[in-house]
């Protein structure tokens, strides 16, 4: 059991991390020149109102993130009050850690530019270790929880620097570098805390009731509808709208199939609500490489209806699978939400870029693929020290993205979870586990039925 003493120091370490990010804040963080009072940022003054244009994605995207993230996690009878209060204790810091660390990697003159845009970024980034928290859900404490999102928040502004920036790849919706890391870094972080083999059983709280399946589809619902939004935030010209046509499409393709595959599948062809939870939500994870590109009404729909299948047989049959053999416990089934459907949108990514065209996305084609410009004959190249890359070269390039990402997450991931097992962190007992009473003052009625 924890001692009042040991929690009382962990919210002290919690005030430091923050008391430090208001230091960094004061030395390093400027307004973006757009945002400051004329005539000092008159010349700016266009790139201001495009920003404050992206205010009702931005709004959507905060839905997403504080709603639709915590309710979905409220599955675990006992655990609503942490699913929800961790998802905004986490978010809350990680943006601001995301806004410094993907800030470090674009400084302007020793200053980090402050915009909304680079707070929609912050956003984004907020998502990654929100993914890893759900394959961790009832079994960590807040403080690893802070450290494990400080390390990895920092680690993915690396990699997404690495993948957008210098290897060039397309990942409008953040599918490689947002779903995928968060999944795989979470997964490897659930292997290094697995249970011994002889304590592998579901703990008596693991599990859902009625009321708690219904709250967890109020977070379904509002990831649904908001979606669209997250993976055409960042999109430019005509490929916003590209983006959240796809997206729609698609999650409406996993949505049928997973009602479907799931009475297929499970017993006496009943539906299973955890399918109807996080399934439905697949399309929407498998497109987001690819929702910007010329996939046409019939690409998005099938890449929803593979994505719904392949998230329904992940949760039936690999999940248990996972749990048995490997003795890795995936609370919300990431590997099956984020995991498997961003490996199907990096092959998807890579078989669209092959068949590019410089005449399919004319003056759009620097925003999509920065790294190609147009070269003869309806090719496309790109001139990097004398070297061409062509339609070929560029899927190479999304495979080998989608590749240096897992390497890296699973990596720090494994990383991660051996500091926090083997060092001064204090683990959660079998019993402690997957119950709010830990760390959550809980109505003493509560209690009682317990």
């Amino acid at each position: 059991m924890h001692t009042p003493g040991s929690k009382v120091s962990g919210y002290i370490v919690l005030m430091i991390v923050q008391i430090i990010f208001l230091v960094l804040f004061w030395l390093f963080v400027r307004y973006e020149k757009a945002v400051l009072p004329a005539p000092i940022a008159a010349e700016d003054a266009g790139s201001a109102k495009e920003h404050v244009s992206k205010y009702p994605q931005f709004q959507d995207i905060q839905v997403m993130i504080f709603i639709g993230f915590g309710f979905l996690m409220t599955f675990l009878r006992k655990y609503g009050y942490s699913a929800t209060g961790y998802t905004l204790f986490m978010a809350a810091l990680v943006v601001q850690w995301a806004v410094l660390m993907k800030g470090f990697l674009h400084m302007d003159g020793g200053k980090i530019s402050l915009s909304l845009e680079s707070i929609i970024d912050a956003d984004i980034a907020a998502a990654v270790p929100l993914i890893s928290m759900g394959a961790l859900l009832g079994r960590t404490t807040p403080i690893q929880l802070l450290c494990m999102s400080i390390f990895e928040v920092a680690l993915f502004a690396g990699n997404e620097y690495l993948a957008l920036n210098i290897l060039s790849i397309c990942d409008c919706g953040g599918s490689i570098t947002v779903h995928a890391f968060g999944a795989y870094f979470g997964l490897a972080v659930a292997l290094m805390l697995r249970p011994a083999s002889d304590q592998n059983d579901a703990g008596k709280h693991e599990g859902a009731n009625y009321v708690s399946d219904l709250f967890a589809m109020i977070g379904t619902t509002f990831l649904w509808v908001y979606w669209p939004s997250f993976n055409s935030v960042l999109a430019e010209g005509s490929g916003g709208e590209r983006a959240i046509l796809n997206t729609f499409l698609s999650l409406a393709a996993a949505t049928v199939t997973t009602f479907v595959v799931s009475a297929l599948v499970s017993h006496e062809n009943k539906l299973d609500m955890v399918h109807v939870q996080n399934s439905t939500l697949a399309g929407g994870v498998a497109v987001g490489t690819v929702c910007n590109l010329l996939l046409g009404a019939h690409g998005a729909v099938l890449i929803g209806i593979i994505a719904g299948t392949v998230s329904v047989l992940g949760y039936r049959y690999l999940t248990p699978w996972l749990t048995s053999n490997l003795r890795i416990h995936d609370t919300c089934g990431v590997h099956n939400l984020h995991g498997m459907p961003a490996l199907i949108s990096a092959i998807a990514s890579a078989i669209v870029a092959s068949m590019v065209t410089a005449d399919d996305y004319q003056s759009e084609l620097q925003d999509i693929f920065p790294a190609m410009v147009h070269g003869n004959n309806g090719t496309v190249t790109k001139i990097m020290g004398g070297l061409g890359r062509n339609a070929s070269t560029q899927a190479g390039y999304q495979l080998f993205g989608i590749a240096v990402t897992l390497l890296i997450a699973i990596g720090g991931g494994i990383l991660a979870g051996g500091v926090m097992k083997y060092t001064s962190f204090r683990n959660l007992e079998k019993d402690e586990q997957h119950q709010d009473e830990q760390y959550w003052e809980v109505p003493a009625v509560e209690n009682k039925e317990e």
